[in-house]
């Protein structure tokens, strides 16, 4: 099973504030510990929103607005990795081997992330083909 794994914003990451050199040694241990135990398929940090964007659909139309975003931090997300699993259980212990993130407090989520057979039967032969091919595709880009 793949996991996302979501760090939440909090005002000092949305503010652009970087991690001191311990935190960065304890992350990097972390990611290594992960690789290690072929948890780790990816994750990064993300810049603060101010440095991003949303678009926003409205049926055919679409709307660009540039960053920062006026959302509770709490609902912004700072980073992510993704996570191979053999339940949700497993990836919850891994997240909690974590090192505090932030320093103070923080939060980090866990999702799943749907396969093709997540869709049943609107997932036809032909679509699962071509999904099939295109993560082949992007495997060999990322991999």
């Amino acid at each position: 099973m793949k996991f996302m794994i979501l760090l939440k914003a909090t005002t000092a990451t949305e503010a652009g504030e970087m991690p001191d050199t311990g935190l960065l040694a304890a992350m990097t241990a972390y990611n290594e510990e992960l690789l290690t135990a072929g948890v780790l398929a990816g994750g990064e940090g993300l810049h603060p929103t101010s440095a991003g964007a949303r678009v926003h659909f409205d049926g055919a139309d679409r709307l660009a607005r540039p960053g920062p975003f006026a959302d509770d931090p709490a609902n912004l997300i700072a980073g992510f990795w993704i996570f191979e699993t053999n339940s949700l259980e497993e990836a919850v212990e891994w997240v909690k081997r974590c090192p505090n993130p932030t320093g103070q407090q923080a939060e980090i989520e866990i999702r799943r992330i749907f396969t093709a057979e997540d869709f049943g039967p609107t997932m036809t032969p032909e679509l699962q083909a071509r999904e099939e091919k295109l993560q082949t595709a992007l495997s060999g880009y990322l991999g």
